[in-house]
């Protein structure tokens, strides 16, 4: 029995997310950081999603595609900088994994929705777009928020929070409230939210 399109495209992006030099240690041994992260991300969506369909899950998977090859500090300080490289970096997963799914087989429609979905656009109306936001939203809560907050100045943070909060999804609000976080950054979240 041959791959299908879809399975050729994961192991695809995995091969690529296991290029990167960085890693984690996960259940005592390393990682590479992006392939973890891509794991997370799909792993999250397997609870905001009851039946998430392949290109969802495809571009939830290529989110983070190769990140580390374009790092932050190649852009400018402050938000405009950030903002630029964040959409660069959308830009170049977007176009890497619609040319993955090509090659697999899939068509050129079913790439353009993926690669769509991964630069967010659509946002808000799209089901696809808004599941890349609300999984990036939940590993960076889960995962980096509390080393974040301890490098940011508090109103900042707090509005950082704020944005974030109000890209999200309801469903995503409600699987972020139960994650486990420490006093102090379950404080930060409970004031930029009003609470």
């Amino acid at each position: 029995m041959s791959e299908t399109p879809y399975a050729k495209t994961l192991a695809a992006l995995d091969a690529l997310h296991a290029q990167d030099p960085r890693s984690v240690e996960v259940e005592g041994e390393p990682v590479p950081r992006e392939l973890w992260h891509a794991w997370r991300m799909s792993a999250w969506l397997e609870r905001l999603h009851e039946r998430p369909d392949e290109r969802m899950r495809l571009a939830v998977r290529g989110q983070h595609l190769q990140r580390w090859q374009v790092p932050r500090s190649d852009y400018p300080e402050g938000r405009v900088g950030y903002l630029t490289w964040r959409r660069d970096q959308g830009q170049r997963a977007g176009e890497t994994t619609a040319g993955l799914m090509r090659a697999a087989g899939f068509d050129d429609e079913g790439a353009e929705t993926v690669q769509r979905m991964i630069r967010k656009q659509g946002l808000g109306r799209d089901p696809g777009a808004q599941a890349v936001e609300d999984c990036a939203c939940l590993v960076f809560l889960e995962n980096y928020f509390a080393d974040f907050s301890k490098q940011i100045d508090h109103d900042h943070l707090i509005r950082i929070v704020q944005m974030t909060w109000k890209k999200m999804s309801p469903k995503a609000h409600e699987l972020a409230l139960g994650l486990p976080m420490s006093d102090e950054a379950r404080g930060l979240v409970e004031e930029a939210l009003g609470a």
